[in-house]
C-alpha cells in the first residue's frame, strides 16, 4: 500500500501600506515555529528597508529571512525540512513567483505569500491577482486612513517620484514615501 501524497497550501495576504501584512506574516511564522515545523522566509533583494536578513513589521516584530534577487532562487533554497515557506513583498518578484509557489505546494509546502494588491495608482501590482486567484485562502487586511480616520484600502504615495519612476510600480519606500488612505481619500498622481 502506497502513502497518500498530501498537498501544501498557499494562504495569500493582501492589503495597502501600513495594514499589518508583514505583522501576519511573521504572526504565522512563529506559530509554525512553536508546532515545531520547518520555516524559512523570503524577500526580494531590492527591498533595502531593513537589513538583507530581517523582515519587519511596524511594530517592531522582526523575523530572520533570506533575501533573493528572482523568485527560482527561492527554489533553490527550500530543504526538505521546510514545511512552511514565507514570502514577503511578493508584488516585487518577478512573475515565475506563480509558478515557484505551485511547485512548493506539489512538494506538500505551506507557502504564505504577503504583498501589497495594489499600486499607489490603485491598480493591480505585480503577480498578486494571479497567486490569488490560485490560493487556498486570501486575507484582504485594511489600515487606517491617514486623511479622515476611515478604514484604508488604498496607498497613498506621499512625493513625488523621479520622472522615470512616474510609470513604475516600483518605486520602493515606507513611512517617508507612503501612507494609507480610504478610496475616498485617495489621489492617484497624474
Amino acid at each position: 500500500m502506497s502513502a497518500v501524497r498530501k498537498k501544501g497550501t498557499i494562504e495569500v495576504i493582501v492589503g495597502c501600506m501600513s495594514s499589518g501584512k508583514s505583522e501576519e506574516l511573521i504572526r504565522r511564522m512563529r506559530r509554525a515555529s512553536i508546532a515545531k515545523l520547518g520555516t524559512i522566509v523570503f524577500k526580494p533583494a531590492h527591498d533595502i528597508r531593513t537589513d538583507a536578513l530581517t523582515i519587519a513589521s511596524r511594530d517592531g516584530a522582526t523575523h530572520h529571512a533570506v533575501s533573493v534577487e528572482r523568485s527560482a532562487d527561492i527554489l533553490e533554497c527550500v530543504r526538505d525540512e521546510h514545511r512552511v515557506v514565507g514570502i514577503d513583498e511578493a508584488q516585487f518578484f518577478d512573475e515565475g513567483i506563480v509558478r515557484v509557489a505551485a511547485a512548493l505546494v506539489d512538494r506538500g509546502t505551506r507557502v504564505i505569500i504577503v504583498g501589497l494588491d495594489t499600486d499607489y495608482r490603485g491598480e493591480p501590482f505585480g503577480a498578486l491577482p494571479q497567486l490569488m486567484a490560485v490560493a487556498d485562502s486570501v486575507t484582504k487586511l485594511q489600515a487606517v486612513c491617514m486623511c479622515c480616520g476611515a478604514p484604508a484600502n488604498r496607498t497613498q504615495i506621499t512625493v513625488t517620484p523621479p520622472s522615470q519612476d512616474l510609470g513604475s510600480s516600483e518605486f520602493v519606500g515606507g513611512d517617508e514615501k507612503y501612507e494609507a488612505r480610504c478610496r475616498d481619500c485617495h489621489d492617484v498622481p497624474r
